[in-house]
C-alpha cells in the first residue's frame, strides 16, 4: 500500500495561479489606504466542488466553490484574507487544509461568484 506522500497529486499541478492580497500604502495626504498587490504566482490544480444559483437585488448569480491544490511550501502562508486569480477569474479563499498534517500539499477551498 502506498503512503500519503506517494499518493499526492502535486505532480499534476499544471495551472499558474496568482495569489493576491491587500497591502497598506500611505498616499500623498499621509492617509493609509489599502490596495491589492500580487504576492506570488504558484503552480496549482483547480478542482470544481459545488455550485448554486441565486437571485439578489434582481441580479442572477452563480456561486461555485473550488478546491485548489498547491505544494505545501508554496501555500502554507496563504490566508483567508487573500484571493487567487486564474484565467481572469477571482477565487476568494474560504479556508486552507493541510491533509493528514503531512506537509506535502495544501488544499485551498475558495468561492467564485459570477454575476449574470
Amino acid at each position: 500500500m502506498l503512503d500519503y506522500k506517494q499518493q499526492t497529486t502535486t505532480d499534476k499541478l499544471t495551472k499558474r495561479v496568482q495569489v493576491w492580497g491587500m497591502i497598506e500604502n500611505e498616499n500623498e495626504l499621509n492617509e493609509i489606504e489599502h490596495r491589492p498587490q500580487l504576492i506570488k504566482t504558484i503552480w496549482g490544480k483547480l478542482i470544481p466542488q459545488t455550485g448554486s444559483m441565486g437571485n439578489r437585488a434582481n441580479t442572477e448569480f452563480a456561486k461555485m466553490t473550488h478546491k485548489i491544490i498547491v505544494r505545501y511550501a508554496a501555500g502554507k502562508d496563504i490566508k483567508n484574507t487573500h484571493y487567487l486569480m486564474y484565467a481572469g477569474r477571482r477565487y476568494d479563499v474560504l479556508y486552507t487544509l493541510n491533509p493528514y498534517e503531512a506537509n506535502v500539499e495544501i488544499e485551498i477551498f475558495a468561492s467564485e461568484v459570477l454575476e449574470q
